[in-house]
């Protein structure tokens, strides 16, 4: 009876092991749970004036199914709270864009880990401005010459200075108090225009107000870069990589779309090639 019960209890003590084995190795190959993803910004963020548009959306942000954070979200398997939102300013990270959309800063918490964004393009309404002043000008010269350079001259790139640069400081650092435990990349602007030679009418600048736009698209993305540094964001420059992917650039070729015969319903903004361009970009230079 004695060894009949020690055999006993070396089973039962045998069985404990095995069960804890089992219970163990299912704890430890249950799969971690998806990084807590959060886009936000503008229009080249939200994707506007691409189909599909993103489901669940405010459908007054344009937020399209196939932005840069619904591709990341897609490739990497993130937990994904998207919003981007389209005429977004930085502003509209403190304060509701429009009734029943709450701040942008309310979807960050200390749970995020991941957020990205463009923002600053709409500031002061400067780039805006200066596409449509520079198209109005061109009408008046049948596209020749520099008119809206001699009319604006500096205008443009003083306001980015003085104004939208420092805005995009404050909004940078209260991305990054909200989300302290988040790895935080602003994308800068996609190129636009060509270098030199522009695309007149399909594109409405004059001949010589397209280095001139450039300049300013340049300093704009600049300010980004330069606030970027100062919070401790990560930048993604996508001078480089959008060059020869202007709107000018055929279909297929272009990752912006022009405003004659544009494929999106908003012009002169990223079609699905220039988001799923700025997802890799991110994922080469700054994926956590």
């Amino acid at each position: 009876m004695g060894r009949a019960r020690r055999v006993l209890g070396l089973g039962a003590a045998l069985s404990a092991v095995v069960t804890l084995l089992v219970v163990g190795s299912s704890a430890s190959a249950a799969p971690a749970p998806p990084l807590e993803y959060v886009n936000m910004g503008d229009s080249y963020s939200a994707g506007s004036g691409i189909v599909p548009p993103a489901p669940g959306a405010p459908p007054q942000c344009t937020q399209s199914a196939l932005n840069w954070g619904h591709d990341l979200a897609a490739s990497q398997g993130y937990h994904l709270t998207d919003v981007s939102c389209g005429g977004a300013q930085t502003k509209d990270f403190f304060t509701p864009q429009f009734p029943g959309v709450a701040p942008q800063l309310a979807a960050l918490s200390t749970s995020t880990r991941l957020v990205t964004l463009t923002i600053g393009g709409n500031d002061n309404n400067v780039f805006v401005n200066a596409i449509g002043a520079c198209g109005s000008a061109a009408a008046t010269t049948a596209g020749q010459g520099n008119p809206c350079q001699r009319t604006y001259g500096t205008t443009f790139v003083d306001t980015i200075n003085k104004s939208t640069y420092p805005n995009l400081v404050k909004a940078l650092a209260a991305v990054r108090l909200k989300a302290p435990r988040a790895r935080v990349a602003i994308s800068g602007y996609l190129q636009i225009l060509p270098p030199t030679q522009g695309c007149y009418p399909i594109v409405p600048v004059a001949v010589g107000d397209v280095p001139y736009l450039n300049g300013i698209e340049a300093a704009l993305n600049d300010a980004v870069r330069r606030a970027a540094q100062r919070t401790g964001v990560t930048f993604l420059d996508e001078s480089g990589t959008s060059a020869g992917h202007d709107a000018c650039k055929p279909i297929g070729t272009r990752w912006v779309e022009p405003v004659v015969g544009s494929t999106n319903y908003v012009p002169v903004h990223p079609n699905a090639l220039g988001e799923q361009a700025m997802a890799d970009r991110f994922l080469a230079v700054a994926k956590p």
